[in-house]
């Protein structure tokens, strides 16, 4: 049925809808759920990388005023199934590494959970917690690179098995033997941490059988499978909330044992229990960007154009999974290169399983890819836009598949405009201002389009007044998911943005797979389109079937929708209401479900969003300290739902970039495998004084393929690139090119 309503709310900059609840605090967040009855649970880490607990003294923290219970290995209840078996017993679940705590004396890495305290404070938990002893057998430990180096391999897969740890196309040393310019260069890059303004919480409450939780999730279905299966009950039992979740960035998008925790917790003292991690605690639970080197060879004519390219990743995991953020994906796509070869070796070492962090291995791999693209223009005098247009591929180097859209080429184009790139002195330390040096860079932004391996469900109802209700079990983590969805649903049901309520947050609603990978818009506003068109054409249906319609007989593809009236436009007097016809036949609502089925894994397109990013810095040559001036951002992400939202999706992505080029790097002390600066006030993050100028612009490509709205998603695009402008306006300032990240003021002396 090609009946449809004009797009006239999606894409307009309308303010959020969950707005006016955060800045009057009535949008309540997972630890500010206080049922009756609730106490509060505290975790102890563990204080060593490697051994064994040997003796627990909980004496004196059972001894304590208000506390309740304590556990430890030797009385909490064992989980159902080892994590690592999840994903084939429950195909939703997603726990964030196949190991599960407090199970045994094995301690794997620093801040391991073993032991919980319950009490009747979160202030008597946390101290109780201190006052646990537990002695240790200490065993050698790996917690750098450096120190297992030697123990590197080769797995069969990383990133939770998603990818082949080696791929290959062409001849790569034909390639190399044909290229009259070679560069060989290995980067370094610190691991990083996650730190949304929420620290992850879960509140949970057993009623019988039957447990709630509120939990600060990126994936409500996800808590709610990898729960269930943990402690072995039907996933039916468990009922997850997250109304509002405070950033997630990638460390919530996974599951991780303090959410089973707090449940197990609750089940013993048959009581609510809320256990939220502290800032320190997050540092240790919730995963990480993990410490990677990436050395990267290319070969090149003299014009510039790629004849060969090796990008192999060494990175550090924990002891019981192979897991990589996947750098070399996008970094192997962006450029029609016929040659490559690209490898991931790993190292066990003490350390959690890294996860997801914003820009998941595109932001790395990117990196190193773009500022040896930069090297290579400098070298041979090319421009370094010129250089990334002469090797744009047309379509997808792995496959040779058509792009389902592209855009590339005129983000190049636009972006340098709107920066007056072209202005600018290619020579090193050419341009001051005073004293500062200044400098221009630039880099390719890109991100692959990724699917569900599920359908997406979501349901609209709407009333006899006008009004509509649209629900999918989803989450909105900032991103602005539910503003744009509101507007989704208006347009796909015809009617006036303010007549819609989008309900989200819990999973007693038709389920969605968790918003990672940027593929929240895309998958929630195809089920929401599909739920609200789907609910049109059912009323328009009804209204031709009605010989008291004005649209009696009609052509069903003949009918537009706008404003909650049906019209035939070639037909006078041809309009008919949903409310008139809704009381006509005395009915006060009418609902549909909507289900959308995501393209097949071998869809004949490559899938990917393309942008281009530049900054400019200035370098104070004496103090080595580095301002980021201005930054220009052009990016294709297809279809933009809300113009407001989405500009601020990408300005959090590109200054997220300073923090990546300049700032972000956590230190591990390896006596103990402790993060030595696991708090804001020591890991440096950006903050207002940090944020220059930002001038983002979209270039709107149709893309039939990738849903019904030609959403791309752009979530994690606008991080990719940043850093690596960045670097290359420094080196542009300075001559200095980083091979180490983040850029520190001695690396400028």
């Amino acid at each position: 049925m090609t009946t449809g309503a004009t797009l006239t709310a999606v894409g307009r900059p309308l303010p959020r809808v969950d707005g006016r609840a955060k800045v009057t605090g009535s949008g309540r967040y997972a630890a500010e759920y206080t049922l009756p009855g609730t106490v509060y649970a505290a975790l102890v880490g563990a204080r060593t990388a490697c051994g064994r607990v040997t003796g627990i003294d909980t004496r004196a923290a059972e001894n304590a005023g208000g506390v309740l219970a304590v556990l430890t290995h030797r009385n909490l209840p064992r989980v159902a199934a080892p994590p690592h078996l999840l994903p084939s017993l429950a195909g939703h679940a997603a726990p964030g590494e196949s190991f599960f705590p407090m199970q045994d004396e094995a301690v794997h890495y620093f801040g391991q959970p073993v032991a919980m305290v319950i009490a009747d404070s979160c202030e008597r938990a946390q101290f109780a917690a201190r006052q646990v002893r537990v002695d240790y057998e200490r065993s050698p430990s790996v917690t750098t690179l450096e120190e297992g180096r030697d123990q590197a391999y080769e797995p069969e897969a990383i990133f939770a098995g998603f990818l082949p740890a080696r791929s290959v196309r062409g001849d790569v040393e034909a390639g190399f033997r044909a290229a009259t310019q070679r560069l060989d260069v290995t980067y370094h890059f610190a691991a990083n941490h996650h730190n949304p303004i929420e620290p992850s919480a879960t509140t949970a409450v057993w009623d019988g059988d039957r447990l709630t939780l509120y939990d600060a999730t990126q994936g409500i279905v996800a808590s709610q499978s990898t729960v269930a299966a943990l402690l072995g009950i039907p996933p039916s039992k468990v009922r997850v909330r997250a109304p509002y979740v405070g950033g997630g960035f990638g460390c919530k998008a996974m599951i991780w044992p303090h959410v089973t925790l707090a449940a197990m917790a609750a089940r013993h003292v048959r009581r609510p229990v809320k256990l939220a991690l502290t800032r320190e605690q997050m540092f240790t639970s919730c995963g990480h960007r993990e410490e990677q080197e990436q050395r990267i060879e290319l070969g090149a004519t003299d014009e510039g154009r790629l004849t060969a390219l090796r990008h192999h990743k060494l990175s550090l995991t924990s002891p019981f999974d192979d897991w990589a953020e996947p750098s070399l994906s996008i970094a192997s796509q962006a450029y029609a290169c016929p040659n490559y070869e690209g490898v991931y070796r790993l190292i066990r070492g003490n350390t959690m399983t890294p996860t997801f962090t914003r820009g998941p291995g595109e932001t790395t791999g990117m990196y190193a890819m773009e500022c040896l693209m930069d090297e290579l223009a400098h070298r041979i005098g090319v421009d370094p836009v010129q250089l990334r247009l002469r090797n744009h591929a047309q379509s997808d180097p792995r496959t040779g598949h058509p792009w389902s859209s592209d855009g590339a080429e005129e983000c190049y184009r636009r972006g340098a405009a709107r920066f007056d790139w072209h202005s600018r002195n290619p020579e090193p330390r050419s341009q001051r201002d005073g004293n500062w040096l200044i400098g221009k860079g630039m880099a390719t932004a890109g991100y692959p389009v990724f699917f569900p391996m599920q359908p997406q469900r979501a349901r609209a109802r709407l009333y006899a007044d006008g009004f509509a209700v649209v629900q999918a079990g989803t989450q909105e983590f900032g991103t602005g998911s539910a503003t744009a969805m509101t507007q989704v649903a208006a347009d796909g049901l015809g009617i006036p943005v303010e007549n819609v309520r989008f309900e989200y947050g819990d999973t007693d609603l038709p389920n969605v797979a968790a918003t990672v990978g940027s593929a929240g818009a895309g998958m929630i506003s195809a089920a929401v389109h599909t739920a609200a068109t789907t609910l049109r054409d059912q009323m328009i249906e009804q209204a031709i079937a009605d010989p008291a319609s004005p649209l009696h007989q009609a052509d069903p593809a003949a009918v537009v929708v706008r404003d909650g009236r049906m019209e035939l436009p070639d037909r006078p007097g041809g309009v008919e209401s949903y409310r008139d016809l809704m009381q006509r036949h005395f009915m006060t609502d009418m609902d549909a479900l909507g289900s959308w089925s995501p393209p097949p894994p071998d869809v004949p397109y490559g899938l990917a969003t393309f942008g281009a990013q530049f900054a400019e810095v200035a370098v104070d040559p004496d103090l080595g300290v580095v301002r980021v001036r201005r930054m220009v951002g052009a990016f294709a992400p297809g279809r933009i739902l809300n113009a407001a939202t989405a500009r601020s999706q990408v300005m959090g992505g590109m200054l997220w970039g300073i923090g990546q080029a300049l700032l972000e790097g956590t230190v591990v002390d390896p006596r103990d495998g402790r993060w030595a600066n696991a708090s804001l006030g020591e890991y440096l993050v950006p903050v207002n004084a940090d944020a220059p100028d930002v001038d983002i612009e979209f270039v709107e490509v149709p893309d039939t393929v990738v849903n019904p709205l030609g959403v791309k998603g752009l979530g994690e695009v606008g991080m990719v690139g940043a850093a690596a402008a960045i670097a290359n306006a420094v080196f542009h300032a300075t001559g200095y090119r980083a091979r180490e990240l983040p850029i520190r003021i001695e690396h400028l002396l």
